[in-house]
């Protein structure tokens, strides 16, 4: 049977990326809720490892999994490269003598070991003598009851994992704290908004994609563009020479690769170059989340049978959904620079509308709403097989560009 399956990321001190959380989100006609945590945990590890979506879902991470005492029991673990797991242990899980003894063989086999939300008990201080993580849900921990646990945590050799973080605010309150790894999408957000003057380069990149977005481009224009940048070139023939187009022949010049993409994947190409170095003082993260937004709601519209107009409207609108984190400007302030579709323009502002619906859901994956539970899924007419499938292709899609 075929599961479904997700990814958060976890960001280090310098918000790069460190790994992703796999999550669960069920099976073909079956909720969440109806699901226990064995079953939730190997349908994940049988879809992510043994059907070979495991280096596209983590492009290559540490694949966080949680695990339950069953699972613990029969050694479970053991059955996955220790160099692409880390073995997170489940809040629930007690650790009795069997426990403590099959954590401590997996961690002399060479396994990470974490604590998932945790909340200190006396009785964990085996554990603790065993993990490398542990993580605390900041936002559901009480900042008295926070301190008093990271001052017994101190004791220990571990790194703390702060999750559920959302804001900036959080991130630097948490880094202050001493948290090393960071699970949540604080970096999706504008940061300290405020009246600002862009920077000429920027300024500049934001001329480019207002050139590219105008509704009317010649394609020689387009190549005009990006031979003028050296760096805008060599990303073509990179992008041309990737694994993704399995082209028979070396892509070596502007020229042909303009005559082999065509209008609209030339404009998709400039807009994709632009987008990331808007984004360059930012978490490579922040570009990922971009790059699998804009397929994803493609690929959905696509699914849903939408006008091909509306698949490109729907690129654009996941793509651009993330502009005020990558400047630290108000949506309205950087949409009055750029010619784009009334109806794009209506969803980054916040409007009910088509495209909003489709990026709902998108955004739904990225929080790890159960299926069923995204309205906009039943709204799209979709089925969570075809929704898990195009969300695959959009995660692949993002691993090849970034």
């Amino acid at each position: 049977m075929e599961q479904f399956i997700a990814r958060q990321p976890i960001l280090n001190l310098n918000k790069r990326l460190y790994g992703y959380e796999l999550l669960y989100r069920g099976a073909p006609g079956r909720m969440l809720g109806q699901v226990s945590g064995e079953q939730a945990t190997a349908g994940l590890l049988t879809s992510a490892f043994l059907t070979g979506n495991i280096d596209v879902i983590s492009n290559n991470r540490l694949c966080f999994v949680n695990f339950t005492t069953d699972l613990l029991e029969k050694n479970l673990p053991l059955s996955f490269p220790k160099t692409k797991i880390v073995v997170e242990i489940l809040e629930d899980v007690k650790p009795t003598p069997n426990i403590i003894s099959i954590c401590r063989n997996l961690k002399e086999n060479g396994y990470t070991l974490a604590l998932d939300d945790f909340v200190y008990r006396r009785e964990l201080e085996p554990l603790l003598e065993l993990v490398k993580i542990v993580k605390i849900d900041i936002r559901l921990t009480p900042l008295n009851t926070l301190v008093r646990t990271l001052n017994l945590l101190k004791h220990h050799q571990v790194k703390l994992l702060a999750e559920k973080v959302e804001t900036e605010e959080e991130f630097a309150l948490a880094n202050r704290m001493g948290f090393s790894y960071f699970q949540g999408y604080f970096f999706c957000k504008p940061q300290g908004i405020k009246i600002k003057e862009i920077s000429s380069v920027k300024l500049n990149l934001l001329r480019l994609l207002a050139e590219v977005t105008k509704k009317e481009i010649e394609l020689e224009r387009l190549r005009e563009i990006i031979s003028a940048d050296v760096a805008i070139t060599f990303k073509l023939l990179r992008f041309l020479n990737s694994a993704y187009y399995y082209l028979l022949q070396k892509v070596r010049s502007v020229q042909h690769g303009v005559a082999l993409l065509g209008e609209r994947e030339l404009r998709r190409f400039c807009l994709l170059v632009i987008i990331s170095e808007l984004a360059t003082e930012k978490p490579d993260e922040l570009v990922r989340v971009v790059l699998v937004r804009a397929k994803f709601c493609e690929l959905l519209g696509n699914a849903a049978n939408l006008p091909e107009s509306d698949c490109a409207n729907l690129y654009m609108t996941g793509l651009f959904s993330l502009l005020d984190a990558m400047l630290d400007l108000q949506m309205s302030e950087i949409l009055e620079k750029l010619p784009i579709n009334a109806a794009v323009k209506d969803t980054l502002m916040g409007k009910e509308n088509i495209y909003m619906t489709f990026l709902r859901l998108s955004q739904a994956f990225e929080k790890n709403v159960p299926p069923g539970r995204e309205s906009s899924s039943n709204t799209c007419l979709l089925t969570e097989e075809q929704i898990q499938s195009c969300y695959l292709e959009a995660v692949k899609y993002a691993n090849y560009l970034s």
